[in-house]
């Protein structure tokens, strides 16, 4: 089962990401736009991933199964 504590990994492993893009950028006159651009994306697909993990970790709303007879349905 899926633990909440997931999203601190990867947020430890997205920090790593970041900080390796900062300095592995190619030297240039571009050096600010592929820092940015790869920081910028970087954290972009951890923040999707992270809002739909939390999203199916923490349902707003149970879902109901309607095959069951009522006799087996808790109330």
């Amino acid at each position: 089962m899926a633990q909440g504590y997931a999203v601190f990994i990867g947020l430890v492993v997205i920090a790593i990401l970041c900080v390796a893009s900062w300095f592995l950028a190619p030297k240039g006159e571009n050096q600010v736009l592929w820092r940015s651009s790869l920081i910028l994306s970087i954290v972009s697909c951890y923040l999707m991933w992270a809002i739909t993990f939390l999203a199916q970790l923490h349902p707003l709303i149970v879902p109901k199964r309607s095959d069951l007879r009522e006799q087996f349905l808790e109330h």
